[in-house]
């Protein structure tokens, strides 16, 4: 029988990543994956619809409001099916880590343990994700987060994703095969040496 090992590192639990037998998750707050964002049209503000940066085959849509929860984003594609629904991002109303932990305790008894660990050493983020796979074989991943820190690129208190990623990296294929990149002209990174360190103007890249 194969064995997986698992390694603890730094005090920060790791679980093995192999999808977990309960049943997947697919909706939440009403909102299914794989559903066109074209059934919940009055559930969501469309005129806040914009393109994902650096992910143009997504829109992100924010919700109504929905009681219970601070705020909602649906992420559906445009191009290999357009308008299906693939990740779903929601901010509870209560920040507080208690109702972090209650979730916590009710999502292990529904799902069983976490598979992974997404937060920090210093568990300002924390953050467990649990994988899946649902009646099609799609992996779904499950991400409940709990923040407390300072840093502006997450926001404070508990929220939720879910995602189905094989119908994200289709989007991503289809957009790229309809829009290629062209050659990149510029230097890579890795053509830079340590050797080349008394040749660069540093003044540049330091705030004043």
């Amino acid at each position: 029988m194969t064995k997986l090992l698992c390694v603890l590192v730094v005090a920060a639990p790791l679980f093995c990543s192999s999808p977990s037998h309960a049943e997947a998750p697919s909706k939440i707050a009403g909102f299914g994956l794989g559903m066109n964002i074209n059934q919940y049209q009055d559930l969501v503000r469309m005129d806040t619809a914009i393109p994902i940066r650096h992910m143009e085959y997504l829109t992100e849509v924010e919700t109504a409001k929905i009681e219970g929860y601070k705020n909602g984003y649906i992420s559906y594609g445009t191009c290999a099916q357009p308008g299906r629904i693939v990740k779903v991002k929601f901010k509870y109303e209560v920040p507080d880590k208690w109702f972090f932990d209650e979730l916590l305790k009710r999502f292990e008894k529904r799902f069983g343990k976490p598979s992974e660990w997404k937060g920090d050493p210093f568990r300002t983020l924390i953050a467990w994700k649990w994988s899946f796979k649902d009646p099609q074989k799609n992996i779904v991943s499950m991400i409940l987060q709990h923040y407390s820190g300072e840093d502006e690129e997450f926001t404070r208190g508990n929220s939720l994703r879910l995602t189905i990623m094989k119908f994200l990296e289709e989007e991503r294929q289809c957009y790229e095969k309809k829009f290629p990149e062209p050659p990149d002209t510029h230097e890579q990174p890795g053509k830079w040496r340590a050797e080349d360190k008394n040749r660069i103007d540093y003044s540049r890249f330091v705030p004043e």
